[in-house]
């Protein structure tokens, strides 16, 4: 696989060696770059603590709060994503930039990681997120990658397993996606996840390629909102979905809202920039008021 954003460590330096001046070439391209402001601001300080609101920082990152409980998503703020060096990450290059810094969020009292992909798993974010107030959720067999201590708690969880953090219900589900962040760390899980708190229901479908587990998650009560991926799927069909796929997967899973993620924030396939939100909005027809944003650092809101 020559997407290096989601090639493991081992994987990538074997990557680097094959294709040495193809990096070079590339990393002094991207140093040339400049990485562009995000089209849009949020105002979570503007927020009320009563109902759902929800904000697309960038990739898979998205800034929820719940009645007045915050929870981040795959928080990745780094310039690149890739092997951290601490010096420097070794990786793609941002096009555009967070719509918030990590200084800029409130207090965040959950982080919800999906798997350990250097695209969703930053260690340099998470260290910049440490807080003893602050609960990770995660995938089964990575918190070893983070420094456990740091936080209020660490709770791994496998498929169909569930944690209560404050007034959320986090349950853990199966996805069509794999979680080794090095070739041979196959043990890794890799999730989406349901969060239930009072009367709103949200889905965090993390990455994933079409099944229909999502058809399984379904029940008498609807999402308010679903945080679907619909980017990087030319070539890598076999492990990400398309925007007509996501929407499918989302009206499958009962979802009154959409919000799109993994698009518009690295190159990390060959489809057009803007192809995924247009196929999106396509596929929505003439229930395209229900993708919740279309751009980086938009907002959603339902009270």
């Amino acid at each position: 696989m020559s997407n290096i954003a989601l090639l493991g460590d081992a994987g990538m330096v074997a990557w680097a060696y094959r294709a040495a001046p193809q990096i070079l070439k590339r990393i002094s391209e991207d140093r040339k770059r400049e990485i562009q402001a995000a089209p849009e601001r949020p105002r979570p300080e503007a927020w009320s603590d009563v109902g759902l609101h929800a904000a697309w920082i960038g990739h898979s990152t998205v800034l929820l709060k719940i009645d007045g409980t915050t929870i981040l998503t795959d928080p990745v703020f780094s310039d690149r994503a890739g092997i951290d060096l601490g010096i420097a990450t070794l990786g793609v290059k941002r096009l555009v930039a967070p719509a918030l810094e990590i200084a800029e969020l409130p207090k965040i009292d959950v982080v919800l990681l999906s798997h350990a992909h250097f695209d969703h798993f930053d260690k340099p974010s998470l260290r910049a997120l440490r807080n003893r107030a602050t609960t990770v959720v995660t995938a089964a067999k990575t918190a070893d990658l983070l420094a456990a201590g740091r936080y209020a708690r660490v709770q791994e969880l496998g498929w169909e397993e569930r944690v209560r953090v404050g007034p959320l219900e986090i349950r853990a589900f199966r996805v069509n996606h794999w979680g080794a962040r090095m070739r041979k760390d196959v043990y890794r899980g890799y999730n989406g996840y349901t969060i239930e708190a009072g009367r709103y229901r949200v889905l965090f479908g993390g990455d994933t390629a079409a099944t229909d587990a999502f058809r399984k998650q379904r029940s008498a009560r609807a999402f308010d909102l679903a945080i679907m991926p619909v980017g990087a799927y030319n070539p890598w069909i076999r492990y990400h979905c398309t925007p007509e796929q996501a929407w499918q997967m989302a009206a499958d899973a009962g979802a009154e809202f959409v919000l799109p993620v993994h698009h518009q924030t690295f190159q990390l396939s060959s489809e057009p920039y803007y192809e995924p939100i247009e196929r999106l909005l396509e596929a929505a027809g003439q229930s395209a008021d229900r993708v919740a944003v279309e751009r980086i650092g938009q907002e959603f809101h339902a009270e």
